[in-house]
């Protein structure tokens, strides 16, 4: 896989990649949109915690595939309110911490999700070549 970085825009202003390249014949994984619900039921307090629920989630779901963060290609995340955009970052960041090709990242302020006590959500797109991690 490639990150696109075209030198004629603006470089990201966070750890994540304009674009990412995967070469024909690569398998995909789709997750749903993860909230910080853990198995129990609980939902942790603070939107870092949360966060770093959300993105435990996608990795689970994502081992399941034989996948991890390095696979992922793009992560979309929403949150309930514009100050939630910080602890976000560090939750996604301390996740990405040991992968060299960066994801393509998107962050969407929204007005909220099924139970008020959610304050972001995050989704993530994986690819890995045929028959890796399988």
């Amino acid at each position: 896989m490639k990150q696109l970085a075209p030198d004629t825009i603006s470089p990201p202003f966070g750890r994540y990649a304009h674009g990412v390249e995967c070469p024909p014949g690569m398998r995909l994984v789709v997750t749903s949109g993860q909230l910080a619900l853990a198995a129990d039921g609980s939902v942790p307090a603070g939107v870092e915690a949360q966060a770093r629920l959300c993105f435990a989630n996608c990795a689970a779901i994502l081992a399941e595939a034989g996948m991890g963060p390095a696979d992922v290609i793009r992560v979309n995340a929403f949150v309930t309110d514009r100050a939630h955009m910080a602890g976000y970052m560090a939750a996604r960041d301390a996740w990405l911490a040991g992968v060299t090709r960066l994801p393509a990242s998107t962050l969407v302020i929204v007005s909220g999700f099924t139970r008020p006590e959610f304050l972001v959500e995050v989704e993530v797109t994986a690819a890995a070549a045929p028959g890796a991690g399988a």
